[in-house]
């Protein structure tokens, strides 16, 4: 797929194989509070392989991108019927983070839901107080659409972030 070069290190992203969800699990406990299971992630996996997009360095995986596609309304308004992207979760090792890589993999995730997927629009839920994250996600055209009361197990809102394809 892509490969990544930093100052300090080279990176490659790729779809995820069904032998790594088990790394990937640990790369979202360690850096998520939401957690899903095995059984998610495979499904995930297998449903939707080239939007299931990891970032390796040295043989380990070090961050991930986990999106499926879904039909409903546009979240972008109007009552448009699409084909939509939905970025489940993404994640990036702290220690590797402030490289690229989130910019990377969520460019790549886009490529590979209109591309391979046909979506027409792609949208995620990010936490209020996730500046970093929302700050990328709008330098890459996602505005925000909605927010979500209490959509975290925590009681934290959720901005519902969207953009066209």
């Amino acid at each position: 797929m892509e490969v990544i070069r930093t100052s300090d290190a080279i990176y490659r992203l790729r779809p995820v194989s069904e032998d790594e969800i088990l790394e990937v699990m640990n790369v979202n406990r360690l850096t998520l509070p939401e957690n899903y299971t095995y059984s998610f992630f495979y499904s995930i996996a297998k449903s939707f392989p080239n939007s299931f997009i990891v970032a390796e360095h040295e043989g380990k995986i070090v961050g991930y991108i986990m999106c499926r596609v879904e039909r409903g309304f546009s979240k972008l308004g109007g009552l448009r019927f699409r084909k939509l992207g939905h970025v489940i979760s993404i994640a990036v090792l702290p220690e590797h983070r402030r490289k690229g890589l989130g910019r990377a993999l969520m460019l790549e995730a886009m490529r590979a839901l209109k591309n391979d997927y046909g979506c027409d629009e792609i949208y995620l839920e990010v936490r209020v107080s996730n500046h970093p994250a929302i700050n990328l996600y709008k330098s890459l055209g996602l505005k925000i659409v909605d927010t979500i009361k209490h959509y975290y197990l925590d009681g934290e809102d959720a901005y519902v972030m969207a953009a066209e394809l």
